[in-house]
Order: C-alpha cells, then structure tokens, then sequence
C-alpha cells in the first residue's frame, strides 16, 4: 500500500499487496467477500487470521462437509408445540460476527441456496442474524481442468451476491519479498494482532466512506454506468444490481486506499464481476480494454482532478501544499477546506488550520476566498481558544497555579512533554496548543497522538519553508 505499511503484511498474511486495496474496501464497506484460488494460497488463512485482528466472535465452516443443524443448532418444539426453537452450540451461526464459508463451491446444490440467504440478507431459516458484521468465502476454481474434482461453478444468482470476487495470487506471482516471507515458518500458529491498527483504520475511512455514499463523486458513477454498458456489448451481462454495486464497491476502495484513481478503478473492475466465480469465461485483458474505455470516458481533468487528488492526500504536509501551490483558483481552494472541515477527524482538520490559517490571512488574498479563509479561521479559532479553567480536568481541584496552565500540561502528560523538548520557543508553544484541542476534543490524549503531532509539525514545517519563500519573492528578507 502506498505511504504507509501493509496491514495485512502486518498481520503475517503475504502475497496480497497487489489486492490489498479491495480487501480493506470490502471490511470497510462490510458487503460480501469471496477469495477464488488453488489450495495453499492464503485464502482461509488471510480471512481467519482478520478475524483475529478485529477481535470478532468467528465461525468457520467448510461447506462440502457441514450439515445444516451445525449452523442452526438443534431443532426442538416449544412446550406447545406451536413453533420450532434451535438448541445452540459453540459452533452454531447465532452470535456470529464473521462467518467464513470455506470451499464454497463443493456444497450441494440444496446447501448453495441456504448459504444465498446467509450470504445475501444476513439471515438464516428467514431469521435475522443481528451481530453477523463479515460474510467471507472462498473456493477454489472450478472444473477438472483446474484439477479439482467436485469443485463446481457458483450459481450466478449466488455469485452475484458476493460484492469483492478476488481471484488470489499463486507462487509464481509472488515477488521475491513475499516468496522469502511466505517460505519462512516462524509465524506458524501464532494469533494475529496488531495493537488494534487495523480497527482503527477501518474506523476512520468507515467515516470517509459514509460520506462518500452520502455524496457520490459523479465521475464514479459515470463509470459504473459505462463500465456497465461496454462490458455488455463485449457479451458479458452486469446485472442492474451489480452496477450499483460496482458503483459502491468503487466508493469502498476510494475510502480506504491512497492511489491513483485510474489505478484503483481498474483493480476494482477485476474483482467486481461474478463471473469468475460462474466458469464463464471473462480474460482479464477483457476486463481491462473495457476499463479503459470506460475511464476515457469519465477521466478526471482540471479542477475535479484536483480536487479529489487533494481529498485523497493524507499527509497534512501535502495537503497544505496542494493548497497553497496548486490550487486551480481560489473557489477550487475553498471547495476544498470545505470538504477537508466535513470529512477529516477533528483533530487533523485543528492541525490543519493552526498550520495553515495564519498564512492565508498574510497572503491568501489570491489563493483562497475569504469565505475559506473565514471557514477555515472557525476550526482555527475553535482550536487556538483553549479555556484555561480547567478545574474539572482534576477530581482534587488543582492549585489556583494549575488554573493558569493548559490541560495537556495539567494532565501531565510526560511524553508529549518530552515531544516538545526540542522545539524553538514559539514551535513549542503552537504544538502545546495543538495537543491542547486534542485533549478537550478526547478527554484525553489519544492513542495516536505521536502520529497527530507528527503530522502537525510536517504541515506547519511546509507553510513555513513556503511563507519564508514567499517573503525572499516579495524582496522581503525571511524571518
């Protein structure tokens, strides 16, 4: 994944960097997953070993070989024989929150359509499973010609359930990093953690992917649509359902990976049809011809080219860059805090402005309208007026002293403390500012706070190094 580490990497699973974007789509976005490779590949292992990162209570079932009362639990009258009840078990599907259908496609026919209503509605016998979060499956390719007696083709109605159809990588496809990571067996048995990073990924890009619904960009849709209608004239039907999910599916990935979009877009069309779980023969330089075509139809240029290149930046550093350097105009720009304010995490947007504010008040004139600059000078203001009387930060009543200095400060917060050590005086003192907003936002100094002041320090670095390039323009020495 791009400027950050591989979550999955993380967790011991390797040889799926280059599918990883629509793994993290499809536990952000929560629709239906279906792993198709040969044996040996990672699939359950990747699928049990999230799971185990998310804390979930998880059901593994292999599909050739359970009966429906594992699922269920055992039938039984109530005293007056007026309706049926299910005796549970710790295997039974009841408190699930992830289920992985393993083997998918070696199940009966009859067992199929049963797991079309776990998969499709969340439900079983027509009962709603209401911790039920993740449907996960995998199988491997079907026919003999793959050499896998007994594995048939999904139904295409069942098929078309599955949001993310992921064909998995082989050895052969493996870089020589993975292959050496893969051979290594030191991670044999062991649980996957990961200090709870990828939950609280998931829940900030589940945000940004409730925005996304909420407000399509009206280049994915496009897409879906002609992405649609192309592979259509190619012989290959998506459903009306299935566009609306592809649409969806696009949203997912956007909210979770920090790619190009193009890039992205054509990843998601490769593990968006259901066809490859059906046996009809879809190749991927099908998928990818009529990719292109539909992205030449809708590719983004210009002002909404940037924009979406600015709403996909998460460094604040480059953010503050694209603003201030590249923005198309200065209602662009505006758009842009607009969007910025709405969508990222409160602390990140106080980081932003306490960084970037006081220079579009100096030479923003041109850059940015004074609805932005004044949009932008509230989450400033919010930020930068601290209420020093804090007396509920302490059960004990801190001393009148106390009173007079900053939460973070009277928390005594020792490592943000040290943190600041090396900074010049007045670095110091707009970092303790910051780090104050984060406290009366939390209550406290969050878990990521290191990361938070990290990102605080690069952004204001970057206004700084440009205010100073901007007064040596102007004939003005720099301060």
């Amino acid at each position: 994944m791009s400027k950050r580490t591989s979550f999955l990497r993380g967790l011991g699973v390797f040889g799926y960097d280059s599918v990883e974007p629509v793994v993290l789509a499809a536990l952000v976005s929560g629709d239906p997953l279906l792993l198709i490779g040969r044996h040996g590949t990672g699939k359950t292992f990747l699928l049990n070993s999230l799971s185990e990162a998310l804390g979930l209570e998880h059901r593994h079932y292999n599909a050739s070989l359970v009966a429906f009362d594992d699922l269920v639990g055992f039938p039984f009258p109530d005293k007056e024989g007026l309706s049926i009840r299910y005796i549970e078990t710790p295997a039974t599907i009841w408190g699930a929150e992830s289920v992985l259908i393993d083997e998918l496609n070696r199940c009966k026919p009859e067992h199929q359509n049963r797991f079309f209503s776990l998969v499709h509605e969340r439900r079983i016998q027509g009962l709603p499973l209401t911790k039920l979060r993740f449907r996960w499956a995998a199988m491997n390719p079907a026919g003999e010609e793959n050499g896998y007696l007994g594995a048939e083709p999904l139904d295409p109605a069942l098929a078309d359930r599955f949001a993310f159809l992921i064909t998995v990588a082989d050895w052969k496809d493996f870089s020589p990093e993975e292959q050496a990571a893969v051979t290594d067996p030191r991670g044999d048995g062991l649980i996957s953690r990961d200090g709870g990073g990828l939950r609280a990924f998931l829940e900030e890009r589940g945000a940004r992917f409730a925005d996304l619904l909420k407000e399509p960009p009206a280049h994915a849709l496009r897409y879906a649509a002609s992405l649609s209608s192309t592979l259509g004239e190619a012989g290959v039907r998506l459903s009306p359902r299935r566009t609306r999910q592809l649409a969806r599916n696009l949203l997912a990935t956007l909210a979770v990976a920090d790619l190009p979009v193009e890039r992205l877009f054509r990843l998601v069309v490769r593990c968006s049809v259901p066809q490859l779980a059906t046996g009809e023969p879809v190749s991927r330089e099908t998928l990818d011809a009529a990719h292109s075509l539909a992205w030449s139809t809708v590719s983004l240029d210009g002002t909404e080219k940037w924009l979406h290149q600015f709403a996909l930046e998460s460094s604040l550093a480059a953010k503050a860059e694209l603003l201030l350097t590249q923005a198309p105009d200065p209602d662009t720009a505006t758009l842009a805090i607009s969007q910025l304010i709405a969508s990222e995490p409160p602390e990140r947007a106080a980081a932003f402005a306490l960084a970037v504010h006081p220079f579009l008040i100096d030479h923003g004139a041109n850059r940015v309208t004074a609805t932005g600059i004044s949009d932008l000078g509230r989450v400033f203001e919010d930020a930068g007026h601290i209420d020093v009387a804090i007396a509920w930060w302490d059960p004990k009543q801190p001393s009148k002293a106390d009173r007079t200095r900053s939460p973070a400060t009277v928390l005594g917060y020792a490592d943000a403390a040290n943190a600041l050590a090396k900074l010049s005086k007045r670095r110091r003192a707009l970092t303790l500012q910051f780090l104050d907003r984060v406290v009366m936002l939390h209550k406290k100094l969050p878990a990521n706070w290191a990361e938070l002041l990290a990102q605080f320090d690069a952004c204001l670095t970057t206004v700084r190094k440009l205010e100073a390039s901007t007064k040596e323009t102007h004939g003005t020495p720099a301060a």
